[in-house]
């Protein structure tokens, strides 16, 4: 059942995992940075939906599951594609819309798909994805597996009758999975609290007699241990959850959304990057010894390189010709 708990801080840190959990959410914010950057020069077109201020969510949650566990996103899911594990080249070129991208250039930001790293893909329509979820667990429970399946999804997508659906029928047939919302309270651009009646998102687990929890979105180890405990059920009993990671997007809703000024106050993004998950994590990590200010100048080189790495891959990537239009449309 639910219960109305907000997870604190693990005190289990050593230096590989805050290596690995430092690198990931720097790779991420950095990734994030450079799109901008190659969205304004008019390398990447269409709709462009940054993940800066979440990373801790996407690193800590990712950081529990096994390689052949699943993950699936909607459309603000760069994070959640390169935490499990997705080349950073190929994420880029899809970006660019290019041939050697993820989905060969036809996907683009909002649609990121990895089969090779069961990353089931970003998916533009609000909530669609969630019942996409429930469909992934049924298949694991009727193939005999114990795989579970984590589902992103943001506080705008509480309103849709997928949510109810999906959160319904995972509870009835005992599904493992996990849906993680991303309660950034602004949805699109509308506050929370002026779109939902009960605005704490946890507790419509209670709803379905299910295991509800909020936690801490902005600590990446707060994250971690609470969807490790969630994973390591799910996969013992077959058992659902839901929880609700508080963060918040430094950003706007998208980049014709730069800033997200007319619905919030600057003093208060200001006030919220006080948080940031990455600054959080480093103070924790030199605080513990396991972390020097070298390893972390280290990490960003590494990230750096690695970026610039990814706008060169896409940039010498080829578009694809009109035939890849007629390609890929059927499975073989």
């Amino acid at each position: 059942m639910a219960q109305a708990k907000t997870t604190i801080l693990s005190p289990r840190l050593d230096a590989v995992l805050a290596r690995r959990l430092l690198g990931q959410m720097a790779l991420i914010r950095r990734f994030e940075e450079k799109a901008a950057e190659m969205y304004a020069l008019g390398k990447i077109g269409g709709f462009l939906h940054l993940y800066i201020g979440q990373e801790a969510v996407a690193v800590g949650a990712t950081s529990t599951l096994r390689p052949d566990d699943y993950a699936v996103s909607s459309y603000r899911e760069h994070g959640h594609c390169l935490a499990k594990g997705s080349d950073p080249r190929r994420v880029m070129a899809e970006l660019f819309g290019r041939r050697d991208g993820l989905s060969k250039g036809k996907g683009g930001s909002m649609h990121l798909f990895d089969k090779s790293v069961n990353f089931l893909g970003g998916h533009g329509i609000v909530g669609a994805h969630l019942p996409l979820a429930a469909g992934a667990g049924f298949a694991i429970n009727y193939q005999g597996g114990d795989q579970v399946v984590l589902c992103f999804f943001g506080d705008g997508a509480v309103h849709e009758g997928e949510f109810h659906e999906a959160m319904n029928l995972v509870a009835l047939w005992k599904l493992p999975v996990i849906y993680i919302c991303e309660n950034n309270r602004y949805a699109m651009g509308t506050a929370i609290h002026r779109a939902l009646a009960q605005t704490e998102i946890w507790r419509f687990a209670e709803t379905y007699g299910i295991h509800g929890e909020a936690v801490d979105g902005m600590d990446v180890l707060a994250v971690r241990e609470c969807v490790g405990r969630v994973v390591e059920r799910a996969r013992r009993d077959k058992t659902p959850a839901l929880i609700e990671a508080r963060t918040y997007r430094f950003r706007g809703h998208s980049m014709r959304d730069p800033a997200g000024a007319v619905y919030r106050t600057r003093e208060e993004v200001e006030r919220e990057k006080q948080r940031d998950p990455i600054a959080l994590l480093t103070a924790r990590g030199l605080k513990d010894g396991v972390l020097s200010e070298a390893d972390v100048r280290a990490i960003e080189q590494n990230v750096a390189d690695a970026v610039d790495e990814a706008v060169a891959f896409a940039e010498a990537s080829p578009e694809p010709p009109a035939s890849f239009l007629f390609t890929d449309v059927y499975k073989d």
